[in-house]
């Protein structure tokens, strides 16, 4: 068997499993996605506020965008010759939004993940990262020096058995605890408040959280969890992503200036890359203070999700869900797939997730509400099922 052989075996076998993967060609718009000439209502988006769809929001960003800051690629490393304007006026709004602290931006949030912990961890760093914690923080504490656990997901005593075993361990000088707010698989939420509780009782501990599900939807100026249970200044790495409910690009950290200030020099996705066009960062400044007034939205996408996991759960499907993103736990991956393909064929954008997304024989339909969405439209969704 030659190299080529060996590779269209796997392919073969996750083929024959339910779990191969393809790209979809697709045209949106407003709240509906067109696929293969079949208009849907996209119930897979991460568009929570519905403003990626929104043209009048882009024709105003234009409007008031003057052409000669409508650069389009910042040809550089922040670190030379990259660092425009645009992006320490991000840093300033995301500065003032969350109360001072320091703010640093980052080409993605897999590029934000991968990188901090590698340059914040050695050799005598212990990670205590939540067991569901997303691919691009798994792959950050891989390319750190650290030691690392994980503790049972959301069990916060298991935690701090954890932590009461190891904070005075000589072979460890700091601790990281890392754990997402809003979980993306299962929309289930970390409880931030005794989180921090448990951390603020050990110096030498620091806290990491990732808040990409949660900012914009969370919170009263949409800041996330982090704002909404008022602990943005107890958790020392408080980071997010602009490509989901921001409707942009990119990542951010909000910290201590000295963490900001090591960063730039020791994080190497940092700077061995190109940064982001700096219209990008013009755009995503443009909408982040629109996101700020929209509790109105939030509140409507609040309403919603509850309605949708309380109907699932009449139905008798499993539900962890406390958030907009709402599992519909199936178990098999090809018939998680039919019920897919069957429910797309009556009109609504759901997609199947397979191993190794989530454990062997969870897979699901992940539902992602929007604030685009109607109640009638969930009960139309629920009769489906």
């Amino acid at each position: 068997m030659n190299l080529l052989d060996q590779y269209a075996e796997s392919l073969q076998q996750l083929k024959s499993q339910g779990n191969l993967r393809r790209f979809t060609s697709n045209i949106q718009q407003d709240k509906y996605i067109t696929i293969e000439q079949q208009r849907m209502l996209n119930l897979s988006s991460n568009d929570y506020l519905g403003l990626a769809s929104n043209i009048q929001l882009r024709e105003e960003f234009f409007d008031v965008t003057d052409h000669s800051a409508r650069v389009m690629s910042a040809a550089s490393s922040r670190l030379l010759t990259g660092n425009f304007p645009q992006y320490e006026q991000l840093e300033d709004t995301l500065s003032k939004a969350f109360l001072g602290r320091s703010a640093l931006l980052f080409n993605s949030g897999y590029h934000m993940n991968i990188g901090i912990l590698p340059a914040l961890s050695d050799s005598k760093t212990l990670i205590l990262a939540d067991k569901l914690v997303h691919a691009s923080m798994i792959d950050g504490i891989r390319l750190s020096a650290a030691k690392y656990l994980r503790y049972r997901h959301n069990d916060l005593q298991h935690l701090e058995q954890l932590l009461e075993k190891y904070q005075q361990d000589e072979a460890f000088n700091k601790i990281i605890v890392v754990t997402e707010s809003i979980f993306s698989m299962d929309g289930d939420e970390t409880d931030l408040a005794e989180l921090v509780r448990i951390k603020n009782k050990y110096p030498n501990v620091m806290l990491y959280v990732d808040e990409a599900h949660a900012i914009g939807v969370r919170g009263k100026q949409g800041l996330g969890c982090a704002e909404q249970y008022h602990v943005i200044n107890d958790i020392d790495l408080l980071v997010g992503t602009f490509g989901k409910a921001i409707a942009s690009i990119g990542g951010y950290l909000i910290c201590h200036p000295i963490i900001r200030e090591y960063l730039i020099n020791s994080m190497r996705p940092l700077i061995f890359s190109t940064a982001q066009p700096p219209i990008c960062m013009a755009w995503t400044n443009f909408v982040l203070k629109k996101v700020f007034l929209l509790n109105a939205s939030r509140e409507k996408l609040h309403d919603l999700s509850q309605y949708l996991q309380r109907s699932i759960i009449a139905k008798q499907y499993e539900c962890p869900s406390t958030s907009h993103i709402v599992p519909v736990v199936i178990g098999e991956s090809q018939k998680t797939v039919n019920l897919a393909k069957h429910i797309q064929s009556e009109g609504f954008y759901v997609m199947p997730v397979r191993p190794p997304t989530v454990p062997k024989q969870s897979a699901r339909l992940r539902i992602s509400l929007t604030a685009l969405i109607e109640q009638s439209e969930i009960d139309a969704l629920i009769a489906l099922l």
